[in-house]
């Protein structure tokens, strides 16, 4: 309990700021409508908590920082507030002022000319850039040769399969395909598909390109400060010898690629909202301070207590899920889909991760005791 308060204390505290003032703002049925709101936030995004705690764990504690501040700042302010403001303006033609204006009337989606219903307009190119980021993102996973696979009866053909130069990328485009054929304006989405393409291409691979020269500057680094004090320990020194950490040009592309993926996530989020509420405001603080602040929170705790560690499925679980999320995207584009669908599939793998990995922990404990016999009574 106590380091559950440690890791989540920022996220309660603001949580409870954020239920104060939509009780103001809006009474209790405000309140009530912020916490669904953020258990929603939450539910859907759980996955996208696993996969920054992934790219998290490689990045300096500085970066790690900046996550926290800068990154919860962009995640709130930016992708659930400002850019659906900037896309329903794109979109549309109507000035910024004029979306402002259409938001604070809190108009019904369903009515033509509100707010809510010009984003749900806007749905099939976020679906489409959305999807596509998080198809590629997945399918580089699973089309990857691995020594540790959940379900090994279908990963392992996929990564044979995998060794074929560039499936991954025949593999969205003809999904990006499949999409645009089911859309009103088919044209849009392609652009909006082949746009997330171009940013996954950009961000995942400026990533890896800087890595390995930041990573080599590192060991260096190590190196030099190893034999300049050979006699202190490597505990002392935070275990760098052990762990290289991404810092400089690495650290901020691998937050730039968080970002974006955090961006793929909270648009679907945003138009699901309006399902519940039309007011902007309490879709900000419960999307926005509440959810996006605990995703936060978990991501940060997943890193500090090593659970992608302790339980080795959960990785791959986050992944399947994502998928199911890019292909529940893509279809979105011409078929009305619930999010309590996306949310549910989401949780469902998670969870079946999560049980897995007990059980093979289980597993793996039992075949180590039952060796210890053998090795006392061993001369």
């Amino acid at each position: 309990m106590k380091t559950f308060f440690h890791h989540f204390s920022w996220s309660l505290i603001v949580s409870l700021i954020a239920l104060a003032i939509a009780l103001l703002y809006g009474g209790w049925a405000a309140v009530a409508l912020c916490v669904i709101l953020g258990l929603m936030e939450i539910s859907l995004s759980f996955d996208n908590a696993v996969v920054n705690a992934r790219v998290l764990e490689k990045m300096s504690e500085f970066w790690q920082k900046i996550f926290l501040t800068i990154g919860i700042l962009i995640a709130v302010v930016g992708m659930r507030l400002v850019m659906p403001l900037v896309l329903v303006s794109a979109t549309t033609g109507l000035s910024f002022g004029e979306v402002i204006t259409l938001a604070l009337e809190k108009g019904d989606p369903a009515t033509v000319g509100t707010y809510g219903h010009y984003l749900h307009d806007a749905h099939p190119q976020i679906a489409a850039f959305g999807g596509m980021f998080l198809l590629m993102l997945f399918l580089d996973f699973i089309f990857e040769d691995r020594d540790i696979t959940w379900l090994s009866w279908l990963e392992k053909p996929l990564a044979k399969v995998g060794k074929l130069d560039s499936l991954s990328y025949v593999v969205a485009l003809a999904a990006l395909l499949a999409g645009a054929a089911i859309a009103e304006d088919p044209s849009l989405v392609l652009i909006a598909g082949v746009l997330g393409l171009i940013t996954y291409i950009l961000v995942n691979g400026l990533g890896s390109l800087f890595e390995g020269g930041d990573a080599a500057e590192d060991d260096a680094g190590t190196q030099d400060a190893a034999e300049e004090s050979s006699g202190v320990s490597d505990s002392k020194r935070g275990g760098a010898s052990s762990l290289a950490v991404l810092t400089g040009r690495a650290a901020f592309f691998s937050f730039l690629y968080l970002e974006v993926l955090d961006a793929s996530f909270s648009f679907d989020g945003v138009i699901g909202a309006f399902a519940i509420t039309a007011d902007p405001i309490i879709i900000l603080l419960g999307l926005g301070l509440i959810g996006a602040m605990f995703v936060r929170s978990l991501t940060i705790f997943l890193v500090r207590q090593g659970t992608l560690n302790d339980y080795i499925y959960l990785d791959h679980g986050a992944h399947w899920a994502i998928g199911a999320l890019a292909g529940i995207l893509l279809l979105s584009i011409g078929f009305e889909i619930p999010e309590i669908v996306t949310g549910l599939i989401g949780v469902f793998l998670i969870c079946a991760a999560f049980f897995s990995s007990v059980l093979a922990n289980r597993r793996e404990s039992t075949a180590t005791l039952a060796k210890v016999p053998e090795l006392v009574d061993s001369p």
